[in-house]
């Protein structure tokens, strides 16, 4: 499934507020999501930059956004994954612990769907066009800052059908740069002009299923030892960071891998694949609640839409007849029921039906809606609200401490005490 899913992190009381709260019809303006809907990528901000914080428990960090000015005055700029947000790495799904700082992502982005209830800063709707001074250029503080897709360099080209055209290199010691422009896979007018970018003794290079190194290559006579040579456009995937650059350029980025052939990248694809695979199994798959029919003696059927942008594995372990236990969270994905783990509180009882809509599945949905019964509904299991859901067999384990929330707390900021935690001498 080809979906592309985002997130932002809320407070669990805030949240059943902001979702139940009326809304009047959509205004002419700026674009912002609404409850209940997945919002179409078209009306999405797009930028790139460098990733330069990680706060993966609560699904947000911080981005120095690419501008017109000098890249390394940027400042990093604070972002949140949607509840039902994608995040792509090696052409695979992935969550925000798996990127390394320093990669260059590519975001698609909105504004606040509730800036009163937002976690990163607000800013003012037109900041994207509102020139930072000091020689950094406009656009590096976008509005947008509630990611719907956060991409590396290869799953951006990937999903748009690209590649890079490697037209030239100059190289010296095992470390130069390299010229080089995306293109459309298929052939057709480039996206932009040529952009010259680094390279090193660092540089990973992905042939079939070896990982080679530059010295490696000018080895093999197929690039310099020194000097310049025409690399023919050859088309190859990369992989893109940054580090400081002599020269006192205003930006130039740095190739940190190269795959050079079909089989490399998928293989990357797959090591990628099982890993979150594996993540979401311990983490349980996210979705949101469509419907509660309640019984009696708190007795409940609910009707769920898994998200999007997982493996297919993962949806085919939801069949009908197997049992599964379904927990709220918060809309970081933070499980918020139970004092030692998800399973502590979580409904549990059989999954009574599996519907998988028909034509391609809305941005953020995975398509299919799954019916569970369970014997004792939890106070945080409502229509609209943000829950995990597990079939019984996959592995039952208790996640990290700042991975969970305590009951009765709502606060994102848990997992970082204040000052009155020291005692007072």
């Amino acid at each position: 499934m080809n979906q592309l899913r985002c997130f932002r992190p809320i407070t669990m009381i805030c949240l059943a507020a902001f979702l139940f709260a009326p809304f009047a019809a959509a205004e002419e303006g700026p674009f912002r999501p609404q409850p209940g809907q997945f919002p179409p990528i078209e009306k999405t901000h797009s930028y790139r930059g460098e990733l330069v914080f990680v706060d993966h428990a609560n699904r947000r960090g911080s981005i120095r956004v690419e501008g017109s000015g000098m890249f390394y005055r940027n400042d990093p700029h604070p972002f949140a994954m949607l509840p039902y947000g994608m995040v792509r790495y090696h052409g695979a799904p992935a969550d925000l612990r798996d990127i390394p700082l320093g990669t260059v992502l590519h975001v698609r982005a909105f504004l606040p769907p509730a800036p009163k209830l937002a976690s990163v800063p607000v800013l003012p709707v037109d900041n994207k066009t509102k020139d930072a001074n000091h020689n950094r250029g406009a656009g590096i503080f976008p509005a947008e800052n509630h990611v719907l897709l956060l991409e590396d360099e290869p799953s951006h080209c990937r999903r748009e059908g690209k590649v890079w055209k490697l037209q030239e290199i100059d190289i010296q010691n095992n470390q130069g740069m390299i010229v080089a422009r995306r293109e459309p896979h298929e052939g057709g007018e480039a996206e932009a002009a040529a952009e010259t970018m680094t390279i090193d003794a660092a540089t990973r290079i992905w042939r079939g299923c070896e990982r080679l190194e530059v010295a490696e290559l000018v080895a093999e006579g197929i690039w310099p030892a020194r000097g310049k040579r025409s690399l023919d456009d050859q088309p190859v995937l990369l992989g893109i960071s940054w580090k400081p650059t002599p020269g006192g350029v205003f930006t130039r980025f740095h190739i940190s891998d190269i795959w050079l052939d079909e089989t490399a990248i998928k293989r990357a694809a797959r090591n990628q694949t099982e890993t979150h695979n594996a993540f979401i199994r311990s983490r349980w798959m996210p979705a949101w609640v469509d419907a509660v029919e309640y019984g009696k003696f708190g007795s409940a059927k609910v009707t769920a839409t898994l998200f999007g942008g997982m493996d297919e594995s993962l949806y085919a372990d939801f069949k009908p007849g197997k049992h599964a236990l379904m927990n709220a969270v918060e809309t970081t994905l933070k499980h918020t029921h139970g004092a030692y783990g998800p399973a502590h509180m979580a409904c549990k009882g059989p999954i009574l039906d599996v519907v998988r809509m028909d034509g391609e599945p809305p941005l953020g949905s995975s398509g299919i809606q799954i019916q569970f019964e369970t014997d004792l509904i939890i106070e945080g299991i409502r229509p609209g609200r943000v829950v995990r859901v597990r079939p019984a067999d996959w592995p039952q384990v208790n996640v990290p401490r700042e991975e969970y929330l305590n009951i009765g707390s709502s606060s994102n900021e848990e997992r970082f005490p204040t000052p009155a935690i020291f005692p007072k001498y």
